[in-house]
């Protein structure tokens, strides 16, 4: 199963307890999902738990039953259900604050959501509904769709007034609520009622930053290794030239001994032949004398 399918499960676990909060939440749903219109209502999802949950959060809500329910054979990847009853279509407008025969575009009916857990159930439909995540391995992403401009605009506020800082954009005549920010998805997670999503997300984040660590460390270990390679190889190539040319024995002892020393030790950073030079030297010092090699092997 994928990420976001989990995180439906885990949100589809909770009970449904107050009306209110069940009204709200399938006010979200209602909003963000295939059809909610004077005509009919119909919620198609992959989701099973979901699927589950319909049924009890609608009689909870509204006092309705589905008109349509599907028949799970284990092998259909998406699922419908349906309201198409004249009856019970006006009983959840009315539950809604809408009027079935005047309602032309849909907008979020506040007063159906006085309360803060009310909103924070609301938003937990509309990512039930309408929500998808991204398997945070791959990278951190958690959208809100629905058809409705209105209720796209009117949700974002919300968020915003609930503390989240969203984004949002048109998609093939849908509207896009969403999210990229690691710490804003687990934070929405863990508003709506899914920590244990909200905490893989935290575990996979840490989990990436120590690698990363890693191989930032590795990286520069490893190019500070080559470093010191090419450093020590230029130098033993520019005493062999010195000796070739005889000019070697001409030098300042000090700078035959650096020239030995360094000869003798070719694997070795300057630190480490600083920390065995007779008599001691420090690093810049022997960085100079190395350096003043090259550039005599350089004159001629």
């Amino acid at each position: 199963m994928s990420f976001s399918y989990d995180t439906k499960e885990e949100l589809c676990r909770d009970a449904i307890t107050s009306k209110c909060c069940a009204l709200a939440e399938a006010y979200g749903i209602l909003l963000y999902c295939n059809t909610f219109s004077a005509r009919g209502i119909k919620i198609i999802t992959e989701s099973r738990p979901f699927v589950k949950r319909l049924p009890k959060l609608f009689k909870k809500a509204f006092g309705v039953t589905f008109d349509i329910l599907p028949e799970d054979d284990g092998k259909m990847s998406k699922l419908s259900l349906e309201i198409t009853n004249r009856e019970k279509l006006i009983k959840i407008f009315d539950s809604c604050g809408y009027d079935i025969d005047r309602t032309i575009a849909q907008h979020i009916n506040l007063a159906v959501l006085e309360e803060d857990c009310c909103r924070q159930s609301f938003i937990k439909g509309t990512f039930l509904a309408g929500g998808s995540i991204t398997d945070p391995q791959k990278r951190y992403h958690l959208e809100l769709v629905t058809a409705h401009y209105n209720v796209s605009r009117e949700t974002y506020a919300m968020l915003l007034d609930m503390g989240f800082n969203p984004k949002s954009a048109p998609r093939k005549g849908n509207y896009i609520t969403y999210f990229k920010s690691s710490t804003e998805i687990e934070d929405f997670l863990t508003t709506i009622g899914a920590p244990v999503a909200a905490m893989e997300i935290m575990s996979t984040k840490i989990e990436k930053d120590m690698k990363n660590s890693v191989n930032r460390k590795v990286n520069c270990d490893t190019a500070n290794a080559t470093k010191i390679v090419e450093a020590a190889q230029e130098q033993v190539e520019a005493i062999q030239r010195l000796e070739e040319r005889g000019e070697l024995k001409n030098l300042s002892e000090k700078l035959r001994q650096t020239a030995a020393l360094r000869m003798e030790n070719p694997e070795l950073s300057l630190a480490e032949l600083a920390a065995i030079a007779e008599p001691p030297v420090t690093k810049s010092c022997l960085n100079h004398r190395l350096r003043r090699l090259i550039e005599i092997s350089r004159e001629n």
